[in-house]
């Protein structure tokens, strides 16, 4: 689920370079008490003075962390709310360069003087928190006077490298799929690394989005089609292609241990959802999507990575994409996100995190002046149990013709209905999920809306609904199906007159979430 990069991969480095970048774990500069346990973390947070500002295009990843952070707002590029939700500022738009990644928008919100006097009347001091940032958002923030809680971009960056991933991975001894790492100029030099690998291939670039920078592979023909991408890489990762399942499972490297959540289905190139071959598009949190060993294996290689992490001095958020071979079982590591997830808004509201602490709270717990004692190894035997585990599912919905027009009308955020007749009718405005508690019932995050374009791969919005959108055999239910249709049917475009309406950019080429 990584956004795409405009910028090419360096090399990966020795040991000793990720050590220069090492961010230090805080040290106390007060006297006050240690937290010492779930209660006292929670009340902190519940009395917490500092303002935390989650900085991205839409809220939709950390939606609902301000009923557990007092002080906490969202700072978005996008009202998906239409100025409805208590905590969320949005400023007026001014002119700006066309996007090209995420850290372009949030760049352009910390340079926007609206933003900066917002958070100047709020008093010194703040937190910052980011999908996606570089250098320069850093230096924005020590501008303005926020702390980024995130290790430095350069560390980031690097973690963010499947290349790199692939050589962590190795060191903490999880296994990933039979690959090779290589830099490869052609069709020739592609069969001569991977010739262990068998006929069909997977090559992967170190950076970018699995729907646009993942290339199978089975004959010179494919080949060709992505030769130019393959080529300019300074190295690629080619896999063995296997029939596989995809999951994914949210972690946070603390001081005390690195905490795991729980295994989550993915949603993968469903093309009623997105157009994109391998393009994330969706989660689901059921314990019965996996078995008992496939969870324990995942849980087991989620804490390994993360304890490897903690060796580079990378502490905080991370997730893990896994693939189960379906043939021999295997669980195989896909890639490593350092960072906040599109997953992350269901790992965060799941039934486990309201019972003991949503798992961004232990990351931001990294960055207060403040100790903390936690039994890491209950809370992980507790979040792997079954039975504390709800089951809910997202659709990220997006624009799957070819067409391109500008939304004249479109759904509102909130909580919608699915009537008898498969038509959906807009019930409130709700500003987070768990307020839905039937099936028949779902909550609709809208990230485009009425004047904005829809192209080939816009983000329409993100559907969340109790229970499962996928069957057993992990293909779309009826019900999902169902939301889809008409969810898509609230929204009406009008065609452009002149090829000058166009978008500059187009926005597709990144992901938003």
């Amino acid at each position: 689920m990584s956004p795409t990069r405009n910028t090419k991969a360096p090399r990966p480095g020795r040991k000793a370079e990720y050590n220069a970048m090492r961010p230090l774990h805080p040290t106390r500069t007060d006297a006050g008490p240690t937290l010492d346990g779930i209660s006292a973390i929670r009340r902190h947070f519940f009395r917490n003075t500092e303002p935390v500002y989650f900085i991205s295009a839409t809220p939709i990843n950390l939606l609902g962390m301000d009923e557990w952070v007092r002080n906490f707002t969202f700072i978005n590029a996008i009202d998906c709310f239409d100025g409805q939700h208590p905590n969320v500022f949005v400023p007026p738009e001014k002119p700006h360069e066309p996007f090209t990644s995420i850290e372009d928008i949030n760049n352009y919100l910390l340079s926007h003087e609206d933003v900066i006097r917002f958070i100047q009347q709020r008093g010194p001091g703040g937190k910052a928190m980011f999908l996606m940032f570089d250098e320069k958002t850093e230096e924005l923030c020590k501008k303005i006077g926020l702390e980024v809680c995130f290790p430095p971009a350069a560390l980031r960056s690097r973690i963010d490298d499947k290349v790199e991933t692939t050589r962590i991975a190795d060191r903490a001894g999880v296994p990933s799929v039979p690959n090779v790492l290589a830099k490869v100029d052609s069709y020739k030099a592609l069969r001569t690394a991977a010739k262990r690998l068998g006929p069909d291939l997977v090559v992967q670039t170190a950076y970018g989005d699995s729907g646009h920078t993942t290339f199978f592979i089975s004959d010179e023909k494919d080949f060709e089609k992505h030769a130019e991408e393959i080529a300019e890489a300074p190295e690629v990762k080619v896999m063995k292609r296997i029939r596989c399942r995809g999951s994914a499972l949210e972690a946070c490297v603390t001081r005390r241990g690195t905490i795991v959540g729980p295994l989550m289905t993915e949603l993968v190139g469903f093309p009623e959802l997105t157009p994109y071959r391998g393009g994330w598009c969706g989660n689901e949190v059921f314990a019965g999507a996996f078995d008992a060993g496939v969870r324990a294996n995942a849980r087991a290689a989620a804490f390994a990575f993360g304890e490897e992490l903690r060796k580079l001095g990378y502490r905080g958020y991370f997730e893990l994409d896994f693939l189960t071979d379906l043939d021999s079982g295997a669980v195989y590591l896909g890639e490593c996100n350092p960072r906040i997830t599109g997953a992350s808004s269901m790992t965060n509201l799941a039934c486990f995190a309201h019972a003991d602490a949503p798992l961004v709270l232990f990351h931001l717990l990294e960055w207060m002046d403040i100790d903390f004692e936690l039994d890491v190894a209950g809370l992980n035997d507790r979040w792997a149990n079954p039975d504390n585990i709800d089951s809910w599912s997202q659709l990220v919905i997006k624009h799957t013709d070819k067409s391109v027009d500008r939304i004249c009308r479109a759904p509102a955020s909130g909580i919608w209905e699915m009537g008898d007749d498969g038509q959906a009718r807009y019930v409130r405005m709700q500003t987070h999920r768990r307020t839905v508690q039937r099936e028949n019932r779902a909550f609709f995050l809208r990230i485009s809306g009425v004047g904005d374009y829809r192209y080939e791969g816009a983000d329409l919005g993100i559907l969340f609904s109790p229970g499962r959108f996928m069957d057993d055999d992990f293909r779309l239910t009826d019900r999902s199906m169902a939301w889809i249709k008409a969810i898509r049917a609230h929204y009406e475009g009008t065609p452009l007159s002149a090829e000058s309406e166009l978008p500059a950019a187009e926005p597709g080429g990144f992901k938003l979430l």
